[in-house]
């Protein structure tokens, strides 16, 4: 085990936030977390504070990826095929495996880090609440953004706002039927059929 200012922090983060990923934050003791980073228990508290701290500060790590990655997806001239890339990579985003610790065979899908601690009865602290709306809002934000491009406004058969909430609340549910599926090819299927009645060819 090393103290805290001989290992990485970025990398220290990263498997932090794997840890909160594969187990989720109620399941997640202070020593699962020493563990998979091999820093003292003790130097974590000291450096960063306690198991909630922590989650916040690698979730922050994880809300900035996920919105620029998010951003950039939607980049495609064509509404539709922006929409399209979108949803690609918020599936593919959740069905990356999450290695356990000694089995070698194929490894679960992760999920999606902000609806697995929405729906932990342990993960209500006010600050966790709120660190999970900045992430759904910056979608939101973002999605409406792009909707609201002069060349895309006349194709939409909702306002921007109303077409980029129902689209992030979207992503929430084929979260739950990507757990119990498993299909790539079915959630992908439901966004675009999402994606056909708001946007016009």
């Amino acid at each position: 085990m090393a103290g805290i200012k001989q290992f990485n922090e970025e990398e220290a983060f990263e498997r932090i936030l794997t840890v909160f990923w594969q187990r989720g934050f109620g399941a997640t003791s202070m020593q699962d977390l020493a563990q998979a980073t091999g820093i003292l228990r003790g130097s974590l508290y000291h450096s960063y504070g306690d198991k909630q701290a922590l989650f916040l500060l690698a979730f922050e790590r994880y809300r900035t990826r996920f919105l620029s990655e998010a951003r950039n997806a939607l980049q495609p001239a064509d509404p539709a095929q922006a929409l399209q890339n979108f949803f690609r990579y918020t599936i593919q985003s959740m069905q990356v495996g999450v290695p356990v610790e000694g089995q070698d065979a194929a490894a679960p899908t992760r999920g999606c880090l902000t609806t697995k601690t929405a729906t932990d009865e342990t993960a209500m602290a006010e600050p966790i609440r709120l660190a999970l709306r900045s992430l759904l809002d910056g979608l939101e934000k973002i999605l409406e953004a792009r909707l609201s491009a002069p060349d895309t406004l006349p194709r939409l058969n909702l306002p921007p706002s109303e077409a980029a909430r129902l689209l992030m609340t979207l992503t929430r549910g084929i979260v739950v039927i990507e757990r119990v599926y498993q299909d790539a090819a079915r959630l992908q299927a439901t966004a675009q059929a999402l994606i056909d009645i708001l946007v016009q060819p």
